[in-house]
């Protein structure tokens, strides 16, 4: 029996290495053709990018898609966003290093590997539990830099506070004051701002000596902000 099951592992492991490496030249490709061309530049992102398996972060019906530029259905009307929304909402807070960032809106876990790669500590809160019980055991895996909550992410993680960065990957009426309070000074936050399944605008906030500054950056359309009700 030990012996059957060595020699099918062995005619399988080819199939997996070209799977592999059928993915990371996917990768590459989204990076060289999506990104880099659309302005894209932030190095660490941009490494992120090529490293982070995309697919695994999509369920298996969608996995052939998975590095086209496109947002894919996750379940419980949520989605992954398009490579490029990631990559343009990661370079923006411009993060570093030694960086903690909250995300709100775990959603599929893509955001928040993406930025486990080039930060020290990412926190990041899920109201839907299927979904933040799914992201948290693919990013716990992975990571041991992440943090997962599963919560309304209207009133952010206090006790974490403050932030270098803040990204919110769902649509909000309004910024909630509970995030613009445990921005860190200096810190950037990155949100969709407008009204549900209508065309918002994806607003890059700012505090600085004290005082909060924002900028409209582009149209773009997000799955609204869900609050527990």
């Amino acid at each position: 029996m030990a012996k059957k099951l060595i020699i099918l592992l062995l005619l399988l492991l080819p199939l997996y290495s070209f799977s592999q490496g059928a993915h990371f030249r996917d990768r590459q490709m989204m990076v060289k053709s999506q990104l880099e061309p659309r302005g894209i530049s932030h190095e660490a992102t941009l490494k992120a990018m090529k490293t982070v398996p995309r697919h695994l972060y999509v369920p298996d019906e969608y996995q052939r898609w998975a590095y086209m530029d496109r947002p894919l259905p996750i379940g419980y009307g949520q989605t992954i966003s398009q490579p490029y929304m990631v990559a343009y909402m990661t370079e923006i807070v411009n993060p570093g290093p030694n960086d903690r960032v909250l995300e709100i809106g775990t959603g599929s876990g893509y955001q928040a590997a993406i930025l486990a790669e080039i930060v020290d500590q990412v926190f990041t809160i899920e109201i839907v539990p299927e979904l933040g019980k799914r992201s948290k055991e693919i990013l716990q895996k992975n990571y041991n830099n992440v943090h997962v909550k599963i919560a309304d992410g209207y009133y952010g993680w206090e006790e974490e506070g403050p932030f270098d960065a803040i990204v919110v990957t769902a649509a909000a009426e309004y910024i909630p004051p509970a995030l613009i309070k445990q921005l860190k000074e200096g810190g950037k936050m990155i949100i969709p701002v407008g009204s549900p399944f209508m065309v918002q605008q994806l607003v890059l906030v700012k505090k600085e000596d004290g005082q909060v500054f924002s900028q409209n950056l582009m149209p773009v359309r997000f799955v609204p902000f869900t609050r527990d009700d």
